[in-house]
Formats: structure tokens, C-alpha cells, sequence
């Protein structure tokens, strides 16, 4: 992805354009004359601005990002961090309200900006991403969302289409993170699928990191939200040699096409080439969880051997909302398509050994693994890779995690009050586990509320159980197992041994001090550790590029 970052300042520069938007009606912008004057809070909010009023001095304080601008009423002299600037006009206050000139407010924040005195609504134009991004979010949580839908593409129209709608949802993550109070960051982001303005807010109660995503023609086609959590710099393995080429690629098309990631080995081809795919939740083609880049550490690990691997942004991460605007999203949705158009897209080229080709999933993505096989009609898959692969039902697994983890954390002599809120979440899950698995309900007859989202992905795939599906499949395997995991213990993977011992062409490895980040930990891993940046263990990758080179 290629990344623009600049100061806030710099950024949000753009230029005046004769056809822009208000939120709903285009029409045509007619020229501001320089003294205009704008209410100096609306429009400054609307940018991401935090903006204070000191009824004393008569001063009122702009805040955005590292920039501080203290402006006084009837003063021409403004301090801009820290420095006195002469203003070509006052700023006024009248019933209770600050105002200054459209020109100079451009002026402070390096903006371009232009106001529609009527909708009381900064303009918006379909290339001024910055500034557009920013005036989404502030209607998004502003709890009055009227006219947001008219700057959104058709397919996130299709998913959620009314204001009011959105405006619940802006209403419950300001109820969960706090409202957005300041702009802290910005920077632009590019793929060949979205235009992405990736901002950090500084809210009532959390930090936030936000995205939010345009389409190719300037309007707002998804975004993310995510509770920013204090997290160190990923740090390079000492086994990436750089002995590689990365392209950006698109997989699949139309509304749910993705960006991925070609790393391909420098030299002659052809080469044998893996797919990556994903755990549960809407990861990144890194697959990033804290301090760690589990699929690049496998990318650049596999192609330092010689062997080529293409991975992508998990649809639910590129395309959260329309995704969670699906009734019926099952769990084929979520991981087997995408590596079906993986295969068609590595069809087409030349740097591919098309009799090597294999397919490599993580937790959840090894899960999936036996459904990926069952569509391989052509039979192109070569062989498949499990890594930290429940092989029981999902809700099992997930029964079984809660088990798992209270037992470390009294091995650690944890406090008795985190163990106790450890169990109360080991109860629920029990809950629901007998709901799901309640014979009057299925996904044709779904109960009216279910506590996990979406009910359909659960009903449509609560009877699936990999292992004994694979049982019946005739594909080379590599099973590979952390015993330092306790999201998917040792007992899934004796699971995936009983199933398969029958199977002459499946290698079972497991590692003593690995947890489910594929890292080597010493201590006991209940996930604490995951904010520290570490690498996938070389063991493994050693393992899995002897194990297809040998093939």
C-alpha cells in the first residue's frame, strides 16, 4: 500500500474546485469574497479541529493535531505555535458566537475550504479526500447524520442507506470510545482498490483510529474504527534477506474486490507459491495483531527460499460495513472466495509453478481449509498447510479457549478478580453454545437476538467439523501446532492426529515455546505478550519451505 504521510497542516491543503458537493446537492461554487465571515467552531470542528473559548481573555484556542492557534476577539494578531501572525481581519464574537473570515481561517489551517451559509455545511468536492474524511467523521458522530448518504458509493448506499442509520451507528461508538474530539493525525494511504484517509482521534474516552475509505471516483465506499492500543514498532526478521520483489495486486472484482500483496523471489522461476489465509476477524494482508506482521514474517520468510506467496486484505477489513450490511455472510464468504480468485489471478502468471501451488491458512484460515479443498474441482490445489487450526467445531474451540486460558492465568497466580472475569466469560460462552446448538433454531429459523454477530455465519456452519471432514479428503498436509497457544491448544491439534492417522501424506509438527502469533515465547502466553514486537518463529518457516521444496 502506498502511504502519503505529511504534517496536518500540509495535508489537508487542497485546492478550490469549481463543482463541489455540499452534503446532498451539487451545485456550482461561486467565489468567497475574502471577508466572508464563517462561524469559526463549525467549520473548524468540521476539520478536526478542538476548539476552546476563554471568556476572560476573550480568546479562543484552535487545537489540531501538534498545531496551536490562539486567536483573540478584535484582535489582528494571531499566535500560530507560538508565534505572533498580523491577520487581515478581526475575529469577532456575536451571541456567543465566534467569527472570522473564510480567508483567514483557510489562511491558519492551510485549508481550502469553501461554506454553504444555507446548510451551514462545509462544500465538499470528490477529490478533496482530507478534508472530506474529516467532515464525515464529525456528521458521523455528530448524532445528526442528515444528507451523509449523498457522498457514499452505491454499494455502501445498497448496505446501510439511511442517515438515520447511520447516525445509530455513529451514536453507539461515541457511546463505547467517546466522540472524536481532536484530529491528532492524518495520513493518505493508496491501493489499486481504495483511497484511504487513515486519521487518529483523540475522543471524550479513547483514542481512535479511523478510516475511512473512497472509491476510485471520490466517494466514501467503507471505513474502519478501531480503538487505537499503545503498540511498539514491528521490527524486520533477521531471516528477511531482501532477496525479493513485492507488486501490489488486486484480487477479485467489483464491490468487494481486494489489495493484496505478490512477493515474488529475485531470479529465475517458475516458483511454488502459497496463499495466505486469515484467522477470525478483519485483518490486514500482514495479518497485524499488535506488535506483530504474522503473514509478512511468512511472506518474506517463504520467498528468502525461494517460494513465492501472494496475500490480501481480508474482505471484512477492506470492506467492513457492506460486509456487516450482509444478511446471510457466511463463512465461505468470509475465507474461500477470495482464495479461489488468489488461484485465478496466479493462473496468469509466468513466475508461478502451476503444479506447486499451496494453500497456507492461520487459526480460523486453517479451519476453513477442508472447504477450500472441497472446491477445488480442477485439482490445482498441490497441498495444504495448517497452522494453529481448530479442529473441532468453531463454538468448541472457542468453549475450549476459555478453559485453556483460566488455567494459565492460575498457573501465573494471577489476581482471583481477573480469574473470576475470566469465568464469567467462560459461563457465557457456555450460554452460547447452547443456544446455537438449541435444535428449534437453525439459520433458516435464526432465534430473534443472538449474542454473536452475524447469527447467520454462526447457524450456517455450527455442525461443521473440520477434522472429520478432511478425514475424507485425499491432499498433502502440513499440520503445524504452537504448544504455547492457548486461543487453539494442543488438544485441536491431537484432534487433527486422530482424524488424520490413516493419511500416508500429512506431517504433523508441533513447537514447544510457540504461541498463536507463530512467536517463541518462554513465559505463559494468554496473549499478554502480543504488544511486544517479535517475529514468526524461523523454525516454522524453515519447516514449511522444506516441506514444499521437498515435495
Amino acid at each position: 500500500m502506498k502511504k502519503l504521510k505529511k504534517s496536518l497542516a500540509i495535508t489537508m491543503l487542497t485546492s478550490v474546485l469549481v463543482a463541489s458537493t455540499v452534503l446532498g446537492s451539487p451545485y456550482s461554487v461561486h467565489a468567497k469574497e475574502k471577508n466572508d465571515l464563517v462561524p469559526l467552531r463549525s467549520v473548524a470542528e468540521a476539520l478536526g479541529a478542538k476548539v476552546s473559548w476563554d471568556q476572560q481573555k476573550q480568546e479562543i484556542t484552535v487545537e489540531r493535531g501538534s498545531d496551536v492557534i490562539v486567536l483573540t476577539a478584535g484582535q489582528e494578531q494571531a499566535i500560530v505555535n507560538g508565534t505572533s501572525l498580523k491577520l487581515d481581519e478581526k475575529p469577532i464574537v456575536q451571541s456567543n458566537r465566534s467569527y472570522i473570515s473564510l480567508h483567514t481561517i483557510n489562511k491558519l489551517l492551510t485549508n481550502q475550504v469553501e461554506w454553504d451559509e444555507e446548510t451551514g455545511s462545509i462544500l465538499f468536492s470528490n477529490q478533496n479526500y482530507e478534508i472530506n474524511a474529516t467532515q464525515f467523521v464529525h456528521k458521523l458522530f455528530s448524532g445528526n447524520a442528515s444528507g451523509i448518504t449523498n457522498i457514499m458509493s452505491q454499494a455502501l448506499k445498497n448496505t446501510i442507506p439511511q442517515d438515520a442509520m447511520w447516525s445509530s451507528i455513529g451514536q453507539q461508538y461515541a457511546l463505547l470510545a467517546g466522540k472524536p474530539v481532536m484530529l491528532k493525525d492524518l495520513s493518505m494511504e493508496y491501493n489499486d482498490v481504495h483511497i484511504n484517509a487513515v486519521m487518529s482521534y483523540e475522543t471524550t474516552n479513547a483514542p481512535l483510529n479511523i478510516i475511512v475509505r473512497f472509491d476510485q471516483d471520490g466517494y466514501v465506499d467503507d471505513l474502519s474504527i478501531d480503538i487505537a492500543a499503545s503498540v511498539s514498532p514491528y521490527t524486520k526478521p533477521d531471516y528477511d534477506t531482501g532477496n525479493y520483489i513485492e507488486e501490489e495486486v488486486v484480487i477479485g472484482e467489483g464491490s468487494f474486490a481486494v489489495p493484496g500483496t505478490f512477493t515474488v523471489p529475485k531470479g529465475e522461476g517458475p516458483f511454488p507459491v502459497v496463499i495466505l489465509v486469515h484467522g477470525s476477524g478483519p485483518h490486514d494482508r500482514d495479518s497485524t495483531i499488535s506488535g506483530t506482521k504474522v503473514f509478512k514474517d511468512l511472506a518474506v520468510g517463504l520467498a528468502s527460499r525461494n517460494i513465492a506467496v501472494l496475500r490480501y486484505e481480508k474482505v471484512t477489513k477492506e470492506h467492513t460495513f457492506k460486509v456487516s450490511g450482509q444478511p446471510q455472510f457466511t463463512l465461505k464468504n468470509e475465507s474461500v472466495d477470495d482464495v479461489y480468485h488468489a488461484m485465478e489471478w496466479l493462473q496468469q502468471r509466468g513466475e508461478v509453478d502451476k503444479d506447486k501451488l499451496y494453500v497456507a491458512g492461520h487459526s480460523q484460515g486453517g479451519f476453513v481449509m477442508p472447504k477450500i479443498i472441497e472446491q477445488d474441482e480442477g485439482n490445482d490445489i498441490t497441498g495444504a498447510i495448517l497452522i494453529s487450526a481448530p479442529s473441532s467445531t468453531f463454538i468448541d474451540a472457542l468453549v475450549e479457549q476459555q478453559k485453556v486460558v483460566i488455567d494459565k492465568m492460575k498457573t501465573l497466580g494471577l489476581p482471583q478478580e481477573v480469574v473470576s472475569s475470566q469465568e464469567q466469560n467462560a459461563v457465557m460462552m457456555e450460554q452460547i453454545k447452547a443456544m446455537l446448538l438449541d435444535p428449534a433454531y437453525s439459520k433458516d429459523n435464526m432465534p430473534s437476538t443472538f449474542p454473536m454477530s452475524p447469527a447467520y455465519w454462526w447457524y450456517e456452519q455450527r455442525d461443521y467439523v473440520p477434522a472429520g471432514v478432511m478425514k475424507d479428503m485425499n491432499k498433502p498436509l502440513l499440520v503445524l501446532q504452537g504448544e504455547n497457544d492457548w486461543q487453539v491448544s494442543m488438544e485441536q491439534f491431537e484432534g487433527w492426529k486422530t482424524a488424520l492417522e490413516d493419511h500416508s501424506d500429512t506431517t504433523f509438527i508441533s513447537y514447544p515455546a510457540m504461541n498463536h502469533l507463530l512467536t517463541d515465547y518462554e513465559g505463559v502466553s494468554i496473549g499478554l505478550e502480543y504488544s511486544t514486537p517479535a517475529n514468526v518463529s524461523k523454525k516454522l518457516i524453515t519447516d514449511i519451505a522444506d516441506w514444499i521444496l521437498k515435495r
